[in-house]
């Protein structure tokens, strides 16, 4: 240890020279570490001979004899590693490690419980109403159901050190603390109310350790619970300890790490560039951790695939490694790997602690021996408080000296975790718990009356002293330069962008495809007064289409929160670097995107031709863009979900769109809200593409001159006694000058187009940005850590059941342990009789791959019989998982050959659901109860014949199995991995499956003794006949010996064992001892045969392939001579009759699914208020802008404006709803594979589930509408508006159908960005065909005669504004007459009246002679009748808009049938 830089020798100097010579390490400590200084010489040499190139080429004056300065230091990778910036290199600084002292150490969180109660849907629309006379703390003390209580201790007062190139296991049972403890020592203190005590980095306190040196104390997270994002939906990330770009490559994603870290100039070798000095470093990360072969391979994740789970492990230790941390915490990160590879795991960072003098902390479950001998010292935590704290070979026997009693076939870790486990500790004879330490108070005073306790003491106060006397030189290193985060970052985001290759071209083809339908419409638009008002519209659209675009931005920001937290908690940048990253790498494809835009906008509809007009109108429309994108980003940064971010959005998006001075007028705005107007940046976007476009004077020509020949007497061409009714028109004159148009209709200043439309513009992108800066560096929203459990709370059924459950713990405690598990032999033989069996023979597996089909599985031969638990094992990526999905028919891509049998036969459409297959990832319905989402199981998957009583109390057994009683009334959001695994397999237990029980890593997340009571509940449910296969992981010596055979893969899928196991593994032991592997009797088998068939790094036992020796076999001819019997035998009896593909009814589905998704809904209080908040607010704020509406022109206009903001409503639906159907589909698809319910089931619960939040919602939307606005003053009367309320009920309804449909016909989660960004297109299509925007006599022939009758809103729109003006009188104010002077002695009767009665309107002054007063529309009929709109018509079209709601229905349903993504 002499070359291990560090402060102090460690107690595994001593034990290293003897591992080093171990031949069954994957991972040898003593050759990684050669390989590192291999590398460092290997670096040297090439420095010294860049230095030599250097001297050689230097001028003739210099000395050549003369030591230079660079050769005196050697670039060395050790101190790369460990060196501080380059500033403390040139100043000769050889910077030190850092040990970790915490004294009385303790951390409280929020709540005298371990629990809170879930708000409800009642309850937030009670705190919202009740917000503005008690404020926000006292709503969140008095009427939220999360009420916030004292606090608790969850850590207790620890003290204690680790000291640099230390290692410290910290083992307790789950909810011992283990997670918080390395939470806090790594600084990770979100989330917890309080922390007191002193942790202490080298002499450096925690505040300044975050504030200078965040990035050197590093957290790797077990499957942490964070909640976020919440879009529409409560959505609970469970997220993996390994966090990464799931489409970036192994090396891509090791490159970036490194690139943040890479020292500078003076840091590297003369001549490397940076680069290479990268590849370097990434190729010896690569060969030290075993997983070169995946440096091209995709990361993955659950919905990409790429590398296996151990190797995305170990890419994780290598990201951690390139972070150059001093301290790092590792939190049970062997969960999920079989025993070769945790080992190779925890090797991995013992090289790392050495070879780097890191100091580090690890949480394990299930630590076997090989690993536990790994450590320097073991902390064991009781209910949060510290019981032990020594050296890892003491630990045992401290324990067995307080009086517990030894267990010597059980691994030390184990046995540590035991003895604080009432369930499971033994006292020695004569001991008991009357006078052996045995509650957590009385092991904590133990331990602090133990020489342990003052031998810590004395440790901590030496190390402390001398931090103290080496503090002022030894700083740690500050971060890497800004400049270097610069230069990555924005080659990090580029790569980020392009690796979603659908969402990003989807947009693209949305985005012109949308404006090209569009803009077709309206071609070819002439510069007459015809086209006025279209012109306007057009820019208009454009403007807002392009700008609500980037709507899409909000959740994206969500999505990468995990990430984000990770890479800035190692410091590889600031965190506001992202937001000027993500706009830069943004601006290719969205400058692609709105200039191909625009181009087909502008000269399809025939704007001005002019390159100054065209690049002016590209200008603001695109800067708008990227100021609105800047804008939804802030909002998706600041906000904590999706529901507050969409109802802060929806605060300003309907205002944004309002008064932007097109809608209404400047001059017709309210008072108290004309303000709004200058603070819209769309306003100065949209006012300066008009201020350009009509600086062309326009030419108009009367168009009913030559329409309606019945008017004779009125010039063809406008004559002195004429008049126009568009706005700057002047009587006689057949010229609007574009300035007067703007000045007289809008408001507008020419002139201020430069000097304040685009300055202003530019200063609202410049301060979005700066906000994205802003929120990211002071205000981050990461989520929140799921440290409590929140309930539901209790009725008088389940009140009962708790309290029943509770009774036969206590009871079951008191009483001794029965170990008479075992069911005798003619017993069991009778309960397996007439079950079938299950048999594969010459099962291979292929899959697609960019070179070709790539086999995963290779000629697996296997059988499991009724009554038999077989284990699955092999190495991290041998394909375990994926022979057991093969064998459980959930594989739908690939080819799978070979012949797999039930009975002798092959597999049926029931085969599904006589099967139960608990998978790895713990997917369920976030807002049910453990109970619940148990008897959802049962109630479907039983036999309809079962009753409902007899599931619901297998239901409560399964509970009492799992051990889950406390947590029965708990959401599934809010459990930890532990609970959730256990959950999991409840889900599938609760089918009491008939013919197999799959499980893909049962035991995995959990500690010893939960693995070990799951077996044991296997191993009885085998007694009872049940067949089953699983996994395992991990397994101890005891815990293999329960299963009765085994499969063994090797990588490629290769089969190297199948048979029996034997008692005390004597069958598997013998046969790899007869074939070279002798297996020494104190060594786990299940670990050694990982070892023998060379499953990690080092090379198998013997010359030859054991797959070769496995076919070669007399076991494996034994295996197919079974299999033939086994066929033979089912195949003599009668074949049984066939089962329907469910186990219930449709209807029965159906009530139960509703139900789920009704309390689902209801438990989602931000989704479904979210809702009422937006179509409320809309409603209200809309109204408010048309108070009391009157009976002028222009109140006419608005009276259809206000209606039109119905057809907004499925936009805003739409956007919600489509991610919450989008994870319930995820749900579906697990639920689907074992034939819970049918996709029709699905699809109707969704939309059923919605109807009564959506008739809330329609009926709030129309009280404010109708009663502010004063509807209801035509013929129609009130009774009309009820009408209307139909008519938006129905509307609603079509927004949430439709959301569903393009969810449905969307792909997964992961790219759920292709229904948010099909959105726009959608509802552009529908909102601009309906009439209303480009009027019905004005729109092209082709889309009139098709898809103007299509569109729902024309329907809806037309029912609603025939109700609203059929009779209503209309009465021009002053200055909406049209004013004209009639020929000389004639009066404007005389002159008018005729083309009054043939176009409508009336005369105000019929018997003056001069100044003509003329009001375009007398009545509303006038106004709706030429658009094509009918009263008679209303009811007829008020259904036909409901029978697409029908429609969107049905086509759901089929999708959901033929579509669900899910690629497996």
């Amino acid at each position: 240890m002499a070359d291990t830089p560090g402060d102090a020798t460690t107690l595994y100097e001593e034990k290293r020279e003897e591992m080093s010579r171990s031949n069954g390490h994957h991972v040898n400590v003593a050759e990684a570490e050669a390989q590192f200084n291999a590398l460092s010489r290997q670096l040297s040499k090439r420095s010294q001979v860049a230095n030599s190139q250097s001297s050689d080429s230097t001028a003739d004056g210099n000395d050549l004899e003369k030591a230079s300065p660079d050769d005196e230091r050697r670039f060395d990778l050790r101190e790369y590693l460990t060196s501080s910036n380059d500033a403390n290199q040139q100043a000769g600084i050889k910077h030190k490690h850092v040990g970790v002292i915490w004294e009385d150490l303790q951390v409280e969180v929020a709540g005298g419980l371990n629990s809170k109660y879930v708000e409800h849907w009642v309850a937030q629309c009670l705190a919202f109403s009740l917000v503005r006379y008690y404020g926000y703390g006292a709503l969140s003390r008095h009427y939220c159901l999360l009420k916030p209580s004292a606090t608790r201790a969850i850590l207790h007062k620890s003290s204690g050190v680790l000291k640099p190139g230390e290692m410290c296991l910290v083992l307790g049972c789950p909810g011992a603390g283990c997670t918080t403890f390395l939470k806090t020592i790594a600084n990770e203190r979100d989330g917890y109310a309080n922390v007191s005590g002193n942790v202490l980095y080298a002499g450096i306190d925690a505040a300044e350790m975050a504030k200078y040196y965040k990035g050197e104390v590093v957290y790797n997270q077990e499957g942490e619970c964070l909640a976020f994002c919440k879009a529409a939906y409560i959505m609970i990330l469970a997220l993996e300890d390994d966090i990464h770009i799931a489409t970036l490559t192994v090396a891509q994603t090791l490159a970036f790490a490194l690139s943040t870290k890479t020292p500078g100039p003076n840091g590297r070798i003369p001549g490397v560039t940076r680069k290479e000095f990268n590849d370097e470093v990434l190729d010896t990360l690569l060969k030290m951790l075993n997983i070169s072969h995946t440096r091209q391979t995709l990361v993955g994740d659950e919905f990409v695939r790429g590398v296996s789970g151990g190797e995305r492990k170990r890419v994780s230790i290598a990201e951690m490694m390139a972070t150059r941390a001093r301290v790092q915490c590792w939190d049970n990160s062997t969960r999920g790997l079989d025993a070769s590879t945790a080992l190779d795991f925890v090797k991995s960072l013992r090289v790392m602690t050495d070879v780097l003098g890191q100091t580090t902390f690890v949480t394990l479950y299930q630590a076997g021996e090989g690993i536990y001998d790994l450590f320097d010292k073991v902390l064991v935590l009781d209910q949060g408080r510290q019981v032990f704290l020594g050296p890892p070979s003491e630990a045992r026997a401290y324990f067995e000296n307080l009086g517990y009693n030894p267990l010597p076939r059980q691994s030390t870790a184990d046995y540590l975790t035991g003895c604080t486990d009432p369930n499971e500790r033994q006292f020695a004879p004569g001991k008991s718990v009357n006078d052996t330490p045995s509650s957590p108070e009385a092991l904590e005073t133990a331990y602090l009356y133990s020489t342990y306790a003052s031998d810590n003491d004395d440790a901590k106060e030496k190390y402390k002293l001398l931090m103290e006397t080496e503090k002022l030189t030894r700083r740690l290193s500050e971060l890497p330069s800004q400049q270097t985060r610069r230069k990555v970052f924005p080659r990090r985001a580029l790569p980020h962008e392009n690796s979603r290759p659908i969402p990003t071209s989807h947009q693209l083809y949305s985005f012109v495809g949308s404006c090209a339908c569009y803009r077709w419409r309206i071609f070819g638009q002439p510069p007459t007064s015809a086209g006025a008002f279209t012109r306007g519209s057009v820019i208009f659209a454009a403007l807002l289409n392009t700008c609500l675009d980037a709507f899409g931005e909000m959740p994206m920001q969500m999505l990468g929160r995990p990430i984000l937290r990770k890479q800035t908690s190692y410091s590889m940048y600031r965190p506001s670097a992202i937001a000027l990253a993500n706009t830069l790498a943004d601006l290719p494809f969205s400058a692609t995107r709105v200039l191909l835009y625009n181009i087909i906008v502008y000269f399809m509809v025939g704007l001005h031709r002019s390159a100054g007009a065209f690049f002016t109108f590209h200008l603001f429309n695109y800067i708008a863009y990227l100021t609105m994108q800047g804008f939804f980003r802030t909002f998706g940064l600041i906000c904590f979900n999706f529901d507050s971010a969409f109802r802060l959005a929806v605060f300003f998006i309907p205002n944004f769109i309002q008064y932007t001075g097109y809608m209404i007028p400047v001059d017709s705005m309210k008072r108290w809200l004309f303000w709004i107007y200058y603070i819209n940046p769309i306003s100065y976007g949209l006012h300066g593409e008009r201020i350009y476009e009509n600086f062309v004077d326009m030419r108009w020509v009367i168009r009913y001159s030559k329409e309606r020949a019945d008017l004779t007497k009125y010039p063809n061409e406008l004559g002195p006694n004429q008049a126009c009714t568009l706005f700057g028109s002047q009587s006689g004159s057949n010229i609007i000058s574009g300035r007067d148009y703007l000045a007289v209709g809008y408001g507008l200043d020419v002139n201020d187009l430069w000097r304040r439309c685009l300055p202003v513009i530019i200063g609202f992108f410049l301060a979005f940005q700066v906000t994205q800066l802003l929120a990211l560096e002071y205000f981050p929203q990461f989520g929140f850590n799921m440290s409590i459990n929140i309930f539901t709370k209790e009725n008088d059924e389940t009140k009962k059941l708790n309290a029943a459950l509770r009774e036969r713990k206590v009871l079951r405690e008191s009483s001794p342990k029965d170990d008479g598990d075992a069911m005798d032999k003619e017993k069991k033989q009778a309960v397996v009789a007439g079950k079938k069996s299950f048999t594969w023979e010459r099962m291979n597996y292929h899959v697609p791959s960019p070179s070709g089909p790539l086999r995963l599985l290779h000629d697996v031969y296997g059988y499991v019989k009724p009554g038999t638990l077989t284990a699955l094992m092999g190495a991290s990526g041998a394909g375990k998982t994926t022979c057991l999905d093969v064998l459980a028919q959930r594989k739908n891509i690939g080819v799978v050959s070979g012949d797999i049998l039930v009975a002798g036969r092959p597999l049926d459409f029931d085969f599904a659901r006589g099967t139960a297959y608990a998978e790895q990832m713990d997917v369920h319905e976030g807002t049910a109860t453990v109970r619940e989402a148990m008897r959802f199981s049962a109630y479907l998957r039983q036999p309809a014949s079962v009753s409902k009583e007899e599931k619901d109390h297998y239901v409560e057994e399964m509970i009492e199995l799992l051990e889950l009683q406390d947590l029965t009334e708990a959401m599934v959001f809010s459990l930890g991995v532990e609970a959730r695994k256990r959950l999991t397999i409840g889900v599938e237990l609760a089918s009491k499956p008939e013919l197999l029980l799959f499980l893909d890593e049962p035991t995995s997340g959990l500690d010893a003794q939960s693995a070990w009571n799951l077996v044991r509940f296997l191993r009885k449910l085998a007694d009872q006949g049940q067949a089953i296969l699983c996994t395992i992981h991990q397994p101890s010596s005891l815990l293999f010996e329960s299963f009765d055979r085994l499969l063994l893969l090797e990588r490629g899928g290769e089969t190297v064992y199948f048979g029996d196991i034997g008692q005390d593994s004597r069958v598997i032991r013998e046969y790899f001892a007869r074939n070279g592997a002798q297996c020494p009797s104190n060594v786990n088998p299940a670990e050694f045969m990982l070892e023998a068939i060379g499953a990690g790094v080092t090379p198998r036992i013997g010359d030859r392939d054991w797959k070769d020796i496995w076919l070669d076999s007399p076991e494996f001819q034994k295996v197919t001579e079974e299999i033939d019997v086994i066929k033979k035998e089912a195949l003599a009896l009668p074949v049984p009759d066939k089962s329907s593909t469910n186990a219930t009814s449709f209807l029965y589905q159906l009530g139960i699914v509703v139900k789920r998704n009704s309390t689902a809904l209801w438990r989602s209080p931000d989704y479904t208020f979210s809702r009422l908040f937006v179509t409320g607010f809309i409603s209200l704020f809309i109204s408010l802008s048309f108070l009391q509406l009157g009976n002028s022109l222009r109140d006419l206009q608005f009276r259809l404006f206000g209606m039109f903001w119905v057809v907004v409503l499925p936009a805003i639906v739409m956007t919600q709803i489509e991610p919450l159907f989008l994870m319930n589909r995820r749900i579906f698809v697990r639920e689907a594979s074992s034939r819970i319910y049918s996709p029709y089931v699905f699809a109707l619960g969704q939309l059923i589930g919605e109807i009564p939040y959506s008739i809330i919602c329609s009926i709030v939307y129309w009280v404010f509408m109708v009663y502010p606005m004063g509807f209801g003053k035509g013929s129609a009367g009130i009774n009309g508006t009820g009408f209307q309320l139909l008519v938006i009920m129905f509307m609603m309804l079509f927004g949430v159908s439709l959301g569903q449909l393009v969810a449905a016909l969307s792909p997964s989660v992961q790219r759920r960005k292709v229904a948010v960004l099909f959105n726009p297109f959608l509802g552009l299509v529908l909102a601009t065909f309906c009439g209303v925007t480009i009027p019905y006599p004005t729109m092209a022939r082709f889309w009139r005669s098709w898809l103007y009758q299509l569109v729902p809103y024309t329907r809806s729109l037309a029912a609603m504004v025939s109700t609203e003006l059929h009779g209503l009188v209309i009465r021009c104010k002053s200055d909406e007459f049209a004013v004209f002077d009639p020929p000389s002695g004639q009066t404007c009767q005389q002159w008018g009246q005729d083309f009054v009665n043939t176009v409508g309107g009336y005369i105000d002054n019929l018997n003056d002679t001069t100044a003509c007063r003329y009001c375009q529309y007398s009545i509303g009929d006038e106004f709706y009748t030429p658009l094509n709109i009918s009263f008679s018509n209303r009811w007829r079209d008020a259904f036909i808009l409901f029978s697409f709601v029908v429609f969107n229905l049905i086509v759901t349903i089929i999708a959901s049938r033929f579509l669900r993504y899910a690629k497996r």
